[in-house]
C-alpha cells in the first residue's frame, strides 16, 4: 500500500488532549476517536460521501492522515468507491481483483475547516463524556447517604450541593419539622441517579427509612461489619423510629451495640435526625415475640400470632393500653409495620368480657413480671379507644428487611 509524504505534526494537539485527560478524567483514547470521525465528516463535503474515507491519527505526534479506500475491479462503475484493474497494476504492482487499496488523499486546504469541524466535536464529546462520568461517579452513590449543603430555599425546595453537582430535596422528601438555613450541612439518602442530556439528576430523600440504616453503619462498627443486622424498621419521618435488630454473634448485644456507652452512638443518629426519637427492640424469628418486642415500652400479657394470615391478637393491662396504642396510634401502627402483622390490641377488661381470659385472671397475674428488653425514646400515649386494630396492609403498614435507621 502506497503512501504520499505526512502531514506537519500537532503536538500541541496531543498536548491539550493529555491535560484534557488528567483534568477532566476524559479517555484520550475517546477523543482523538471523535476527532478522527469529526473529520472523516468533514471529507464529505469534499467528497461527496464518507463511506470508504479513513482518517488516522497519530497518537503520538498528532499529524493525520486521509485515506481512499477502494475495491480493484475489471469495469468501473462508481470512480468514488472503484479502481479499474489496469489503473491499480500501474499504482500498486501485485493488486488483484477483488482486493482494497488505500489512496492518501488529505486535502491541501483540509486544515482550517477541519480544524472548526474537529473542535465543535471535541468540544461536544467533552460535555458527553463529562456527563457520563459524572452519572457514574453519583450512579455508585445510589441507595447512601451523601453530605450536602444546603444552597437556597425556592417554592418550597431546598437546592442542596452535593458536591459535583446540585440537587432538589422536594418538598415531598423533606421533614415537615425540619428547616434549613444557607450553608447548613445535611445528610441525605440518595434514592436514584438518572442519567438525563442535561447531565445526571439525583433524587434525595431525609424521610426514607434507608437513611437511619445507613447513618447507624457510619456509627456502629458492628452494624457496618454485619456482625448486627437490622432486620427491619418502621419510621415515620421527624417524630418515630422502630427498629429490630439482630446479632449474628451471641457475644454481642445488638441493641446494645447500636445504643452505645451512654447512648452515644444512637443520639449521634437521633442528633443528625434533629430529635426523631428511635426505639430500638430485639429481632426474633418467633412472631409473637417478636411483635411482643415491637410494642414496647408497653407491657404485654399474651400475643397469639398467626403466621398464615398474619393477623396477632394482643392483650396488654389496663393501665398500658394507651401506651401499647401509643399517641394518635403510632406505637401500635409502627409495630405493626415493623413486623408485618395486623394487630388487635385489647385491655385484660376487655379481653375477660370477650371470654379470651379467665374471669380470675387478673387475681392470678398480680405478681406477674416481665423482662423488657430494647431501647425506647421517651414516649408520649393518647388515651385512645381501648379497643384498636392496626393492619399491615395498604397504606397503613410497610415492612421493610435489613433496613437501618437513623434519627
Amino acid at each position: 500500500m502506497k503512501k504520499t509524504a505526512a502531514k506537519k505534526g500537532n503536538p500541541e494537539l496531543i498536548e491539550a488532549l493529555n491535560a484534557i485527560e488528567k483534568e477532566k478524567d476524559i479517555s484520550k483514547e475517546i477523543l482523538l476517536e471523535a476527532i478522527e470521525n469529526s473529520l472523516v465528516a468533514a471529507c464529505k463535503n469534499e467528497y461527496g460521501k464518507a463511506d470508504n474515507i479513513r482518517v488516522n491519527l497519530d497518537r503520538e505526534t498528532g499529524e493525520f492522515h486521509v485515506y481512499q479506500d477502494k475495491v480493484v475491479v475489471e469495469e468501473v462503475e462508481d470512480a468514488m468507491l472503484e479502481m479499474s484493474q489496469t489503473e491499480a497494476e500501474v499504482k500498486y504492482p501485485g493488486t488483484g481483483l477483488g482486493e482494497t487499496v488505500s489512496i492518501e488523499v488529505t486535502p491541501k486546504n483540509f486544515g482550517r475547516i477541519a480544524a472548526q469541524k474537529a473542535k465543535q466535536v471535541v468540544v461536544q464529546k467533552i460535555r458527553e463524556e463529562e456527563r457520563k462520568v459524572l452519572f457514574e461517579q453519583y450512579y455508585e452513590k445510589e441507595h447512601d447517604i451523601v453530605t450536602g449543603m444546603v444552597q437556597r430555599y425556592n417554592n418550597g425546595n431546598y437546592n442542596v450541593n452535593i458536591g459535583k453537582i446540585d440537587a432538589v430535596l422536594t418538598k415531598q422528601e423533606q421533614v415537615p419539622s425540619e428547616h434549613f438555613e444557607a450553608h447548613d450541612r445535611i445528610k441525605l439518602y440518595v434514592t436514584e441517579v438518572k442519567d438525563t442530556p442535561r447531565g445526571p439528576r439525583i433524587v434525595i430523600s431525609r424521610t426514607h427509612p434507608e437513611l437511619v440504616k445507613r447513618l447507624f453503619e457510619a456509627e456502629v462498627a458492628e452494624v457496618k461489619d454485619g456482625t448486627v443486622e437490622i432486620k427491619s424498621i418502621a419510621r415515620e419521618a421527624g417524630s418515630r423510629t422502630k427498629m429490630a435488630v439482630w446479632s449474628n454473634d451471641e457475644n454481642v448485644d445488638p441493641v446494645g451495640a447500636c445504643v452505645g456507652m451512654n447512648g452515644a452512638r444512637v443520639n449521634a443518629v437521633v442528633n443528625e435526625l434533629r430529635g426523631e426519637k428511635i426505639d430500638i427492640i430485639n429481632w426474633s424469628d418467633n412472631p409473637a415475640l417478636l411483635i411482643e418486642n415491637a410494642l414496647s415500652p408497653a407491657k404485654v400479657i399474651s400475643v397469639m400470632a398467626d403466621p398464615d394470615e398474619k393477623t396477632a391478637s394482643v392483650i396488654v393491662p389496663d393501665y398500658q393500653l394507651s401506651l401499647a396504642i401509643g399517641k394518635e396510634g403510632q406505637n401500635a401502627r409502627l409495630a405493626a409495620r415493623l413486623t408485618g402483622y395486623k394487630i388487635d390490641i385489647k385491655s385484660e377488661t376487655q379481653a375477660i368480657e370477650a371470654g379470651e381470659l379467665p374471669e380470675d385472671y387478673m387475681d392470678q397475674m398480680n405478681n406477674m413480671e416481665e423482662d423488657e428488653e430494647g431501647y425506647v425514646g421517651e414516649y408520649e400515649t393518647d388515651a385512645e379507644d381501648a379497643d384498636a386494630q392496626y393492619d399491615n396492609t395498604e397504606d397503613d403498614v410497610e415492612e421493610f428487611e435489613f433496613v437501618e435507621t437513623e434519627e
